[in-house]
């Protein structure tokens, strides 16, 4: 019981960042002064959306490319570290992070939009984000705008975002564990193509959460494959990284070994509740990013393997997960921009209550504890559209659950017993 208060009294913190319209992505006129622009290219295993939303949350048959401005509101009117989302459709430039371009492109427009732009940026750098758990396509490409600009690398770096499929549910975390893996080998294909480009001088690697999980696949993919991880990839920053201690061990071992790496640099913290339940999730083991770095054995560790590790632990932001904090932390994010320049909430937190309670109660991994979490979550969805928003998919998987366990059931009793 104590738990279950617990978790709705977090759900109802976080429910206070409501819900969003659809379609924040349309691209929009901006004649605002002072309004600051974002241009990135896309790469992503997404698929096409039906509606608005450009790409969704399930998996693509191949990559896909897109250009995308993003307008961020004028210095001194908005709060560094925070995505100022739009309360309806269309946004308003002078207040709120809008789109005024989005095209699709084809892989041979994506590669001359990026050596044009590479061209142009000082010490040909380019900088790729690979985004975390619980990101829909617009949470991704706002996510990354807002580090690059408040990060002051606009002029510094080319930015490439590389999105895989999430669905952007509090729930599908199955789901967008596997997309990881599904998308492991574009992310490689991606870096060996921009590592053996000759007018890329050298590329950074911001890696949040679960996209941990992915970016060091590929690297590993990479080590093995090459003896090497292509000496342009110079610098790998791993924010918040939602991986297994022995996995991480496990990956870095071949990274480690392969002739040439990179420089790799990790922020982590104690008080992150998104990894504190990721860890229950996954057997209690510990998720790497919430350890403390100077306990044995991880401090014997990250000096073997020459990883700089940052602890943001005491670093109070708004995120209420503590999960986002160095996208989050003005300071933060800033220094980055200056490694950057010199050469070298990541996640909104807008998970509603029912959500989280049907998440909370889902834990035993039993039908009756997701029963009970829906039914609990009913008259929320009613009011948060967040929940709202997944509730009937909680349903129709709660169906599914139903019947195949009334199946094994009858299975298991009308079955002979083996002699």
């Amino acid at each position: 019981m104590r738990a279950v208060v617990a978790g709705v009294v977090l759900s109802a913190a976080l429910a206070g960042c409501g819900g969003r319209p659809e379609g924040v992505l349309i691209p929009v006129p901006d004649d605002v002064p002072g309004t600051n622009r974002v241009n990135m290219v896309v790469a992503t295993t997404r698929a096409l959306a039906d509606g608005p939303d450009v790409f969704s949350g399930e998996r693509g048959q191949e990559p896909r490319y897109a250009e995308i401005t993003v307008s961020i509101p004028p210095d001194g009117t908005r709060k560094v570290g925070d995505v100022q989302w739009p309360q309806h459709v269309p946004g308003n430039p002078a207040t709120e992070f809008v789109t005024t371009k989005l095209d699709e492109l084809t892989q041979d427009q994506a590669i001359t939009w990026f050596n044009r732009r590479i061209k142009q940026t000082p010490r040909r750098q380019a900088l790729v984000f690979v985004h975390g758990y619980n990101q829909r396509f617009d949470d991704a490409v706002f996510r990354f705008a807002q580090i690059v600009h408040d990060s002051n690398s606009t002029k510094d770096v080319t930015p490439v975002l590389f999105t895989w499929p999430s669905r952007g549910s509090l729930l599908a975390y199955g789901y967008d564990r596997e997309s990881t893996n599904y998308s492991r080998d574009s992310l490689e294909r991606l870096l060996t193509f921009m590592a053996k480009d000759p007018n890329v001088g050298e590329i950074s690697i911001i890696a949040h959460s679960m996209g941990n999980v992915v970016t060091l696949e590929a690297l590993r993919q990479m080590a093995i494959r090459n003896g090497r991880v292509f000496p342009k990839i110079k610098y790998v920053m791993l924010a918040s990284p939602d991986v297994d201690v022995d996995v991480f061990h496990t990956y870095m071992r071949e990274i480690a070994n392969a002739k040439e790496r990179p420089q790799i640099t990790m922020f982590v913290a104690q008080d992150d509740k998104a990894l504190a339940v990721s860890k229950r999730v996954w057997g209690d083991v510990p998720r790497i990013g919430q350890v403390d770095p100077e306990q044995e054995p991880y401090r014997s560790e990250f000096e073997k393997y020459n990883i700089n590790v940052i602890d943001l632990t005491k670093l109070k932001t708004d995120d209420p997960l503590a999960h986002g904090k160095f996208a989050a932390s003005p300071e933060v994010v800033q220094s980055i921009g200056a490694r950057l320049a010199e050469g070298q909430t990541m996640t909104d937190q807008r998970v509603g209550v029912g959500e989280s309670i049907v998440k909370l109660t889902a834990d035993t991994a039993t039908t009756i504890g997701t029963a009970a979490g829906v039914v609990i979550a009913a008259p929320v969805a009613v009011v948060d559209p967040n929940t709202r928003a997944h509730y009937g998919d909680h349903l129709h998987n709660l169906g599914n659950s139903v019947s195949d366990t009334a199946r094994s059931s009858t299975a298991l009793v009308t079955t002979p017993v083996a002699q």
